[in-house]
């Protein structure tokens, strides 16, 4: 399907009701605001998540200000206890979800440098962090005749085509029997090579490295999550989408579209038709990825 052309989601369309609760992550600012935004235009209920309180509370009241239906939760992927508590929390206050958009992410790395200093910091966030999330709000999600959606930010740093290993990328291809153990397996091997200083020459991606690594583990654990979702007939799809190169602090200011431009695409794919919605895919802006080819 080429979802490049998929028409902007329309009311007349929409398979989705102001009931229709979606958890945006790391959405004070950026991709993330710009999402959260996006989908309270659709009428959707979104709950905003930021790890600074007041920095998540100004940006929800801002857009609830524009009359749509925002509310914010603290939220700290990276501290299991914070995901406890919001897990608890949502289960509680809010009875549920739909959609989890995984967006908080984290880099150290200027534009032209290959710092591995926060390797650890930037896997806890960008990787375990969002998986410790999606596996907490499971049993949350609403299983509705629409399917429930987890759309992971993402990014094509983290593609196959990055790593240079042999032996890496055989592991990673093999993608029906790839194991979740494997691909943490993949992340702590490499926080060990930086921790002893051997990681250069092992075959990581060479751009952004820890970042990179870090994405290349949240693709792969998609694509392992959506296989065992789909074997036990649960309702709830599981894609990646890479913005690229966009204007966020994260870049500092540099990149060829802005936050609101990647989100339009982002939500796109997010509220896709239910007869249209792939599961296990990675979407590089709006074409979808042979992830294991490229």
């Amino acid at each position: 399907m080429d979802y490049s052309s998929s028409k902007e989601p329309s009311p007349a369309r929409a398979w989705w009701t102001r009931e229709t609760v979606a958890v945006v992550t790391g959405a004070n600012r950026g991709i993330g605001l710009a999402l959260a935004a996006r989908l309270g235009e659709h009428g959707i209920t979104v709950v905003l998540t930021a790890r600074d309180a007041e920095r998540g509370e100004a940006a929800a009241a801002a857009l609830r200000a524009r009359g749509l239906h925002v509310v914010f939760h603290r939220l700290d992927v990276a501290d299991p206890a914070s995901v406890q508590a919001f897990a608890a929390w949502l289960r509680d206050a809010i009875g549920g979800l739909d959609i989890l958009v995984n967006n908080a992410a984290v880099s150290f790395n200027e534009i032209d440098t290959n710092s591995v200093e926060h390797a650890e910091t930037v896997l806890r966030t960008n990787f375990y962090g969002a998986k410790m999330l999606t596996e907490a709000l499971l049993p949350l999600f609403r299983r509705s005749p629409a399917t429930s959606r987890i759309l992971n930010i993402s990014s094509q740093l983290g593609l196959l085509n990055k790593v240079s290993d042999p032996e890496l990328k055989r592991l990673l291809q093999d993608e029906e029997r790839l194991t979740e153990a494997e691909v943490e397996g993949m992340a702590s091997r490499f926080l060990a090579q930086v921790k002893d200083g051997t990681w250069r020459g092992q075959g990581w991606p060479k751009v952004w490295t820890d970042y990179s690594v870090s994405k290349l583990a949240l693709n792969a654990y998609a694509r392992v999550l959506a296989r065992r979702l789909q074997a036990r007939g649960d309702r709830v799809s599981v894609n990646c989408f890479c913005p690229g190169f966009t204007r966020t602090d994260m870049t500092r200011g540099w990149g060829k579209r802005t936050a609101e431009e990647a989100a339009e695409i982002g939500v796109r794919l997010a509220l896709l038709p239910p007869g249209e919605l792939p599961t296990g895919t990675f979407f590089k802006w709006c074409t979808p990825q042979l992830y294991s080819k490229l």
